[in-house]
Order: C-alpha cells, then structure tokens, then sequence
C-alpha cells in the first residue's frame, strides 16, 4: 500500500508497501524523532513532519489515543515518504502531554507512592528500550524540546543507553544475523553511527521584532554594547552556537561523545549546525494557511516532467516552497545590515538527509588517528527486514522463535537502574542508615527471653524510629526488611515459651519441644526438649486430704487433675477404699479424640482447646468471691425447672429418662478430651477421671467435738456441721393417710423445712417425735488456697469458727439450702497487697447408721448459659450408710462459678420411694477444672 497516513510500527512493518518502480532501488533515510512536548494542544514533533514533508500528516491538535498503545506508554508511529526517500519514525511515550495524562488516568486510586514510583520508572525503562530501537536503525535523530534551554537529564539517559546497548549487543547480533544487510551492520546492529540533531523552541526569552515591508529583523540588546552596530548573525543563530558548544562540552565531558564515532551511540557534527530553533510556538491556522500558499506556488512553478532522486531532491531544495512556521518566515533574509540570512528548519535538516541519501556517509570522527565508520543505504525491502526482526526481539516478544532472545533483551534492563533511578538510589541510601538505628531501639530494655507481645512492641517502637528517618520510594521495603530482621533476632535464641499454665502465668523457659512418651528431656538440643514450668508453686492436699505436699503450676488438666493426685495417692491413699469412676477403654492402638460438633451447648470444657481452659477471670467480669450466689448446692425436693437437663416434666412425665443399653455403652475407639459434662456427645469417656471418691474409715472414727484431724486447717474451722434427718415408717403414717405417696415433691421434705402441722425445722428435733426416727449426718464444704490453707464453710460467706469444745452449733440446713460459690476470699490473707482466694475442694459426709441412703448427683457449671454443667462419669453415687466419704469438687474453676451437688437421703428398701432431686441453677464464667480429695 502507498502512505498515506502515519501508522504504528508494528502494523506499518506487517503491511506490503507498494513502492513506485521509479524508487523500489534506491535507498532511504531513516529519521527517527524523539523528545518533550509542551502542554500547548498541538505536538510540535508532529509539526515538524508536517513541515518536512509538505503534507498535512498529522492533525493540528493530536491524535486520538491509539488502540495499539501498549501498557508502557511508548509508541512507534512511521510515515514513508516515497518521493523525497525519507521515512519517519515518531516516538511519542510519557515525555508527550497526551500520553502523560492517560498514564496519570490509568493509575488507581489510592495507590501507594512505592507502586506510583514503580509505574513511572517501568514506562521510563520502557521508552528507553524504544529509544534503543531508534539508534539501531535511524540514520539521523532529531531531538526535540519544548524551550530553548537543553535538559541535563539527556546526559544520563544517553549514558543509559549506551550502557543497555553494550549489553544487548551479542542478543541484536543473534536476530539479525540471518538478514541481508552488511557483515559491518550486523556487527554493529546499525547501519551508522546516527547523527543526532536539537531542535529548541523559543519560549520568550529572546524579542523578535518585525521590520518594514514583511522584513523581519530579530535583534538582542547586550548588556554594554552598542545596539546601533549590527551583528553579524542574528540572536537566534548565536542562541544556536551557545547551545551547540554547551551540549558538546557537556557530552565529551559525560564520555557520551568520544573520539572514535564508531564507539558512541551517536555523534554530531563537527563542521556543521546540529541545534536549530524554532522561532516560537506554531499557530496553527497560520500553518494551514501557509501550507496552502506553499502548495498553490509550487503548481504554477513546477515543470512538466518528473524528477526523481537526488535531482528532484535539489529541485525541492531550491524551489520556493517555504516552511510553514508563521514566525519562522518572519526572520529568514538578512536585515540589510551585513547578517547572514538565517536557514529554515528543512534546509537545517536536508543538509544531513543530502549526506545520506548521496551515500557520502558521516564523518564525525576526531582526533589525530580518527578510525573510518561504515555507513550503509538500505533499500526499504532490506530495512523492513531488519526492523521486523529487532522489532519482535526488543518491542513485541510475541513470535516463538524470538520469544527467548526477547526475554533475555528484557532482562538487561536492570542495568538502566543505576543511571535512571536516582530516587529509588537516594531513598535506599537514606533507608539504610535508618536500619541500624531502629534495630537498636528494638533491642534497647530486651531480657534475653521475650513473648510475642513484647516482640510487637518493640516492634512497633523500631518502626516508628524508622519512619522518622526514612524517606523515599523505599520505605515500605525497607520496613519490612525490618520486621523480618526483628523476628530473626527474636526466633534466634530469644523466643520465650508462649504457652501459659491453667493460671494464666507464662512458662519461664526459651521456646522448647515437649517430650514424648518415654522420652528424657535434652538441654542441649535445638530447640530443647523440656516440660512446662513457670517456677510457680502452689501446696494442695491429697485425695483424702491427711497429707499436703508442693506442686508445680499445672500446664494441662491431665497435670492439674490426676497426675498431682495419682503421685500422692501412692505415699498416702492407696490403702483406703475408693469408689472407682469408669474411663476411656481403647480397643485400638491408636485412638482418636472425638470431634468437637455436638449438637447442644459449647463445649468450653472439652474442647481441643479445652484442654489448655485458660479463660481469665476477669473474661466473665466477677471476682473471686464476688458472686456470693454462686455456690454447691446439697438439695432435696427442689423445684424441677432448676433442674435443666436433668429435669423432665410435671407429674409422671417428671421422671428422669434413663438411657438406652446403646446409649450407655461407652466407646472403645475415640476419646472425650477434658472432662464429662452435659453438652458432650453420647457413649464418650475421657481417658481419666478429674474426680475422687474416697472412705475414710467408720462413721464413729469422726469424732463431732474434736473434727477432723487433718494438717492446713485454720484453727476451729476444721469441723463439720451437724445433719438430723427425719424418718417415718408405715405405722405412723397413718395419721396422714391423705398424704400422696407418689414420689413427689411434697413425699419428702426440703431439710432446712419443717413438716405440715409440726413444730420444729429440719435442724433440730421435731416434738412428740421418738428419738430413733432422727438420724444425724455430718457434712462439710472444705475450701482451700493456693498456700494450703484450709477451713470449713456454713455459708456462701461465713467460715466455721469453734471457739470452744463442744463442735459447731450452727446446723447445715443453712449450707444445704444455699448455693455455694467456688471460690472466696481466704480468710487467712498475707501481708502482701495481692489477695489469696480459696476454693472450692472437697465435700465431707458423714452417713450415719440407719436405715437410708444417701445419693450425690455433683453438678458443676463454671460460666454462664450456654456454658455446660459438668459432672461425673458416674450420674448418681449412693452413699452407703455408717461410711464417712466425701465428693471431690474441681480443683481450678473460675472465680464465681459455682457448683451443683444435690443428694438426699433415701429410706431402706420397701419404704417410702425417693423424690426427685432438682438442684437449683446459677451463672457463672466457665474455667479449667482440677481433682481433689473426698472423705
């Protein structure tokens, strides 16, 4: 196809250029244009083609974006002029106000400066590989730019391009090594050095005044001299020469220009004009107009036959036509007074086009032994094939076999880092000196081992030394440099333990594995292998409670609940009768522990989880003590909505529902983890008992005016407080035949109650009743602190206190009809400001010799709804009479929680049938639990 509009270059390469007969065998000069814009609507690198070509190529105020612009911004446009063997070849990329403002729209929105900064220089190296494309197949490069002062920052992106092609050089070679061009063009990977022009534009720093019948005279006043003398060339031709001398100096000083032409990326002229200025900004009707009159001048003049080559060249050279800048025809004769006639931009620019197109080739170099450069007039057909090549290796990447050579040209551009990116330079200089400054404000005030909390901190305070010196587009990498040196140092030998023991206290040692089964702790591997130990020590009492002896802080329930216990009961209680709980059997070498998905309540006591119950005290808002409605409670014939779900309906239907022989049945092959509670799935154990039943001995060897004889009890406090429970038999019934017998509430009285019709509680004797129809218990509720102090409670806020022989005279109905918190405050405080609570831990009875029985059904709910009751593996436990026992309560709850033990007294077999038990139900926060001793 012929041109007629400028295209982008890869569809310009891909399309067949039909080129007339007249120029298909002679040669062409490619002339690359390059540069800035200014913010004005027309883009003066398109005017100046417009102007060099005498056409109307590219419209007046820019073209629309293009389809083909790719994501860097950079875009190759060419435009063949067959008739004067000119090709065009337009860069435009971020440096161009068009294409700036669509980056600056293609940018998101909130954007960080980091990635902003990361943009812009990938649309910079982008423009650099382009330009890189320019000097590897242009003759002549023209730069242009928006004011008549050159840019220093050229210096450094030349010296980047020399650099990449240095390093690209043996990949150029590779690709067009196949090609019909030269042995010095695919050695060189260009046809010539190029020679590169400047054209400035006037932006008012210098008057142009107009002088008499359309003469134009441009004249500078110099400080001191004589304006009525003329100069020999006007100020703009001498604003040429300080720029041609300033530009050299500085590129032969930079190294950009040496010697040898043949070793620059480019040269300029030594014997003729390389800078033009255009005169000032382009009007654009005025173009259109000019370029009209221009044209109509050139029909009238022009001779019949046509001319071709360099003859047509001179012809268009000396013929009429005049450029189409308005200002630029305004300053191009003399003045009259002995100035030389200043150039146009086209004579200014064909003067080196004439040197390529007549084959006569650049001679640029200098010095005493300057070495000859090759040059080289391709055809287009020979061109074309060398640009599609460098094209698919260096822009496109898209063809397989260039694919690899296109990766690797990509790769060099790392190299442009150090010439482009000063402020990434800068900002990693001024980052790194912050470094050392941050690592030392963390480390500053460090113990040698430290927890994640501590590590946060100081991270926090490295960090915000850091951000006061850090500056730059590398702060964000800098700073996370920073995190990841912190946590070394800290992971390096410095790392604490973060496990906590059940209450809530650090382990002490550095970040260490757990031993195995049968496995030996090793101080001196890496990491070390060591059990739990936050050097906290705390005194509790045995299973049954006659001996005392130091633990360590427990760091599991196993450790807290059964360990502990099973170590004491070998030196104290393994002679006394216990009552057995049944635990996990397995079937399989390999058990599992059951998932936690049942389907009532959160099972805060026997999840995963559960097993550390770490929850703290002040999670639920109470204090130890302050909930003094929270408690244990020994119950009978309460109300059946307390009992939960444990109660049933009214009536028949209130009986409680006994299991099913599939429910019962325990299973062998996954585990409960924790404890036993309400919320736990069916047919589950855990693979130890957090509970203790122990007999002590008789019921006489307790001995009511002396207590117990057992060591840490606070002295009068060791007593337990006196029962009398009320039995009938038939016979005397039937003076209250109207009373049901049907196992309901009202069958049996509440024991802090007295009987219809009678006088009397449940605490003393009740009138004209025998003697041997009262039967005395004994019961206690035994607290304990973490020193091993111990005492006796009658109340959720009273102590035992036997000032003198005798025993207690307060009866129990008052602690067996009140809830009993798990946790008070010790009476036995020490000096220091922080308090010892005590807790719940053991339940005494004493069952005396007649004809009942007692069954305990303990109940434990640690939090509020949902939280779980916990209880027993066994449901009900009956205490056989003439035994003094006791029920083991958990050892670690929470403070406020509470307790549920309702038992009752039952007559012998073929009396009077027992009532339900309904305890009643309390809040609490839920907690770890622990075993302790019973009598």
């Amino acid at each position: 196809m012929k041109m007629a509009a400028p295209m982008p270059l890869g569809a310009f390469l891909l399309s067949e250029v039909q080129e007339d007969s007249l120029y298909r065998d002679e040669g062409l000069c490619v002339l690359g244009i390059f540069g800035k814009s200014s913010l004005q609507p027309g883009s003066a690198k398109e005017s100046l083609i417009n102007t060099l070509a005498d056409k109307h190529v590219f419209p007046l105020f820019g073209a629309e974006q293009d389809e083909e612009t790719p994501d860097g911004g950079s875009l190759i446009r060419a435009y063949y002029n067959q008739e004067s063997r000119v090709l065009y070849l337009l860069l435009t990329s971020v440096c161009d106000n068009r294409e700036l403002l669509r980056a600056c729209e293609a940018l998101e929105a909130g954007i960080s400066h980091a990635e902003a900064h990361e943009v812009w220089k990938g649309a910079e190296r982008q423009q650099c590989l382009h330009l890189l494309y320019l000097f590897s197949l242009c003759h002549v490069l023209l730069l242009v730019h928006p004011t008549c002062s050159f840019d220093v920052t050229y210096d450094r992106l030349f010296r980047a391009l020399d650099a990449l092609r240095q390093k690209a050089l043996p990949l150029l070679r590779a690709a067009i090594k196949d090609c019909p061009v030269s042995k010095e063009w695919k050695l060189n990977c260009r046809p010539c050095p190029p020679r590169l022009l400047f054209v400035f534009q006037l932006n008012g720093a210098l008057k142009v005044s107009s002088g008499g019948a359309g003469m134009g005279t441009a004249s500078a006043e110099a400080p001191g001299g004589n304006p009525e003398k003329p100069k020999k060339h006007s100020p703009r031709r001498r604003l040429q020469h300080a720029l041609e001398d300033q530009i050299y100096r500085i590129f032969r000083k930079s190294r950009v220009l040496t010697n040898q032409s043949i070793n620059c990326l480019f040269t300029v002229p030594a014997n003729q004009a390389f800078v033009y200025v255009v005169p000032g900004p382009e009007d654009p009707v005025g173009a259109l107009l000019g370029q009209l009159r221009a044209n109509c001048a050139l029909r009238e003049n022009e001779s019949p036959g046509p001319m071709t080559g360099p003859r047509r060249y001179q012809q268009l050279r000396h013929s009429p036509r005049q450029p189409s800048f308005n200002v630029e025809s305004s300053s191009l004769t003399s003045a009259g007074g002995g100035q030389l006639v200043d150039c146009t931009l086209k004579e200014f620019l064909w003067q080196h086009v004439e040197l390529v197109l007549t084959k006569k080739g650049f001679d640029d170099s200098v010095g005493r032994n300057p070495q000859p450069s090759h040059f080289e007039l391709p055809t287009y057909t020979k061109w074309a094939q060398v640009a599609s090549r460098l094209y698919q290796v260096m822009l496109s990447g898209k063809e397989e076999d260039s694919a690899e050579l296109a990766l690797k040209v990509q790769g060099q551009l790392k190299v442009l880092e150090g010439f482009l990116d000063a402020d990434t330079k800068f900002s990693e200089s001024r980052c790194q000196k912050a470094l050392p400054l941050a690592h030392s404000a963390y480390q500053s005030s460090l113990p040698h081992n430290y927890t994640t909390t501590v590590h946060k901190n100081q991270l926090a305070q490295a960090l915000r030394v850091y951000s006061q010196h850090a500056r730059g587009v590398a702060f964000q990498r800098c700073a996370l440099q920073l995190h990841d040196d912190c946590y070394k140092f800290w992971s390096n030998g410095h790392q604490l333990c973060e496990e906590r023991s059940l209450t809530d206290q650090h382990c002490m040692h550095k970040f260490h594995l757990l031993p195995k089964t049968g496995e030996k702790p090793e101080m001196d591997r890496n990491p070390p292998v060591l059990h739990h130990n936050s050097r906290g020590r705390s005194t509790s009492s045995c299973n049954c409670g006659r001996k005392q002896a130091p633990r360590d802080d427990p760091f599991d329930i196993k450790a807290a609940n059964y360990d502990f216990y099973q170590l004491l009961e070998e030196k104290c209680c393994s002679k006394l009768e216990h009552t057995h709980f049944p635990v996990f059997q397995p079937s399989t070498p390999d058990p599992a522990p059951a998932r936690n998905d049942p389907p009532g309540p959160p099972d805060t006591g026997g999840e995963a989880e559960g097993e550390r119950l770490k929850d703290k005290e002040e999670a639920a808002g109470h204090t130890p003590g302050e909930s003094t409605s929270l408690s244990l409670a020994l119950s009978l014939g309460q109300s059946t909505d307390s009992l939960g779900p444990y109660g049933g309906g009214d009536g028949a239907e209130g009986q409680e529902k006994r299991p099913s022989l599939v429910d019962r049945q325990p299973s062998t092959v996954e585990y409960l983890p924790g404890m036993l509670h309400s919320g736990c799935p069916k047919g589950l154990l855990p693979t130890f008992s957090s509970w203790s039943l122990v007999k002590l001995g008789p019921a006489k060897a307790y001995n009511c005016h002396s207590g117990l004889d057992q060591p840490g009890f606070l002295p009068g406090s060791a007593f337990l407080l006196p029962w009398d429970i009320v039995s009938r038999c038939r016979a005397e019934e039937e003076v209250g035949q109207a009373e049901p017998l049907d196992a309901g509430p009202s069958s049996w009285p509440a024991p802090n109650k007295a009987l219809p019709g009678k006088r009397g509680g449940a605490g003393g004797q009740a009138r004209g009743r025998r003697r041997d129809d009262v039967a005395r218990a004994f019961v206690g509720f035994e607290y304990e602190d973490g020193r091993g102090r111990r005492f006796m409670s009658s109340g959720p806020d009273k102590v035992v206190k036997v000032l003198g022989p005798g025993g207690p005279k307060e009866p129990a109905g008052r602690v067996l009809s009140s809830d009993m918190p798990l946790y008070i405050p010790s009476p036995a405080q020490g000096r220091g400001l922080k308090p010892h609570y005590a807790q719940l831990a053991r339940l005494y009875i004493v069952v005396p010799d007649a004809p009942l029985e007692i069954i305990l059904t303990p109940q434990v709910q640690p939090g509020p709804p949902p939280c779980p009751i916990f209880h027993p593996e066994r449901a009900e436990i009956v205490l056989p009479p003439r035994r003094a026992v006791g029920a083991a309560l958990p050892l670690r709850l929470c403070n406020g929680a509470r307790a549920l033990l309702p038992a009752q007294g039952e007559p012998a077999a073929g009396q009077l049938p027992r009532p339900e038990r309904h305890p009643a139900r309390q809040h609490c926060q839920p907690g770890p639990t622990t075993s302790a001793a019973t009598v």
